[in-house]
């Protein structure tokens, strides 16, 4: 199962700004709410979560950055 983000709908205003930042196209809208489909397409980049204004999506995966 790959692990991708998670959308609390009691929090979610369909804004859709997730949808326009998603480079793969993981995130859809069906029956009126925010859906993420499984795909690994998803780079884990954290877009989504970074421009969700009611924080109702949450990246389950932590981004960290090696120094050299």
């Amino acid at each position: 199962m790959i692990r991708m983000p998670e959308i609390d709908q009691d929090k979610c205003n369909l804004c859709a700004l997730c949808i326009a930042i998603c480079h793969c196209g993981a995130i859809v809208i069906v029956d009126n709410r925010i859906q993420v489909m499984e795909t690994e397409a998803c780079g884990w980049c954290t877009l989504c979560e970074a421009v969700c204004p009611t924080g109702a999506l949450t990246c389950p995966f932590e981004i960290t950055l090696e120094r050299r």
